[in-house]
């Protein structure tokens, strides 16, 4: 199967049984799903999660719950400018400067109450936070299929901001927790524990990149990234 044919599968499924939630339809996104509030609560008693001081989270909307406890607990949370398109790609959430932790969690809100820095300027990151469409118990991910997850790992690497002991988590529906072997590349960050509402697993992940894989990116993606034509030069 396909990495797009299993999308449609999970997109489709989380649909017909009723377990999407807003925003409509799961397609094409990081689908949202019931429970996602109690996969952040498990996800909080986990050791690594509770030991970190500074996260790295997607800004999709199943995530929410997961960066409002986040602030909560005094964490740092760091998300990329969408698409990495200023140069400064990484927005900073330090709870000690915000008001309103519960809006600044949000995709609005964030932009309103965060501080855009430049990857240098980022802390070391303890915790990686991903969306993901589908994962397997071998760690791999799918995400709907741009690439910035990946890249934005990549990125913070080549910075030293995170390395191979930094833990990464997603957390997903059941329905996401698929079976079957899922295609994966050098630059394809494995996920080292998934967690749903119901149980935390630890995968069988393999090593994470050491960087940025050059040979991989379109030529446009490079010149439409501005922290990419700076690494590249």
């Amino acid at each position: 199967m396909s990495k797009q044919d299993l999308r449609e599968r999970v997109w489709d499924t989380l649909e017909e049984r009723g377990e999407a939630r807003f925003p409509y339809p799961p397609h094409d996104r990081i689908p949202n799903f019931a429970g996602a509030e109690a996969a952040a609560d498990r996800l909080a008693e986990l050791p690594a999660w509770q030991d970190a001081t500074a996260i790295k989270a997607n800004p999709d909307a199943p995530q929410l719950p997961v960066r409002r406890r986040a602030l909560k607990a005094g964490k740092t949370v760091y998300m990329a400018v969408p698409r990495l398109r200023d140069a400064d790609c990484f927005l900073r959430l330090d709870p000690t400067e915000i008001d309103d932790l519960d809006d600044a969690a949000t995709i609005g809100g964030s932009a309103a109450a965060g501080v855009q820095v430049v990857p240098s300027e980022v802390e070391n990151i303890d915790l990686v936070v991903s969306g993901s469409v589908a994962v397997n118990t071998e760690g791999a991910r799918v995400g709907k299929g741009e690439g910035y997850s990946d890249l934005e790992f990549a990125i913070l690497r080549a910075f030293d901001r995170v390395d191979e002991a930094t833990t990464t988590v997603s957390t997903v529906h059941e329905i996401q927790l698929r079976d079957e072997p899922i295609e994966t590349r050098a630059h394809d960050v494995p996920m080292d524990v998934l967690v749903t509402p119901d149980r935390r697993i630890r995968t069988a992940a393999g090593q994470k990149p050491a960087g940025i894989d050059w040979a991989a990116l379109p030529e446009e993606k490079v010149d439409a990234i501005p922290i990419l034509q700076r690494l590249r030069e």
